[in-house]
Order: structure tokens, then C-alpha cells, then sequence
């Protein structure tokens, strides 16, 4: 043995600018689908990027998300309120 990680062996360098540059279009198209749907998470942004025509994984989509902070936008909450001071009838 060398000493070295088994990890070091399988390690591909340089493959991060890569990567960046091919998830680049990818990320503009996501940013697009978040900008008119805020509310979709990373399951309805991969159906609406099918639909749309570029292929790619749920799990890349969520990972694209995710490096992005691109998270869907919370609805806000419907708030039930109550009229204790109603006049009795």
C-alpha cells in the first residue's frame, strides 16, 4: 500500500468546472420555472423541466435547489379567527 485514502484513487480532478458549466443552462431553466411557480418544490420543478424539453434527475434538480437556495416560497397560512364579541341573538 502507498498510504494514501482509497477515496484518492477514484477522485477525478478538475471535474468540478466542468460539472458548473454544464449545470449552468440547467440552473437558468429551474430559475425560470421558480420565478413563474414559486410555491413548486424540486419534484414539480423535474415535471415541469420534462415537460419543457432539458432531461434531468430529480436528484440533480434538488441538488441545483438546494446549492441555489432556490426552495419553493411558503403559502401563507390561513388564519382562523374568532368573533368572541358577537352580539347574542
Amino acid at each position: 500500500m502507498i498510504g494514501l485514502a482509497r477515496s484518492t484513487y477514484y477522485h477525478a480532478p478538475g471535474t468540478t468546472a466542468a460539472r458548473q458549466a454544464a449545470d449552468a443552462p440547467l440552473r437558468q431553466a429551474i430559475e425560470a420555472i421558480r420565478d413563474e411557480f414559486p410555491a413548486y418544490g424540486y419534484r414539480r420543478v423535474t415535471r415541469e423541466l420534462r415537460r419543457r424539453g432539458p432531461l434531468a434527475n430529480h436528484k440533480r434538480v434538488a441538488r441545483l435547489m438546494r446549492e441555489s437556495l432556490l426552495g419553493p416560497r411558503p403559502r401563507g397560512r390561513y388564519v382562523l379567527t374568532t368573533d368572541s364579541a358577537h352580539a347574542d341573538s
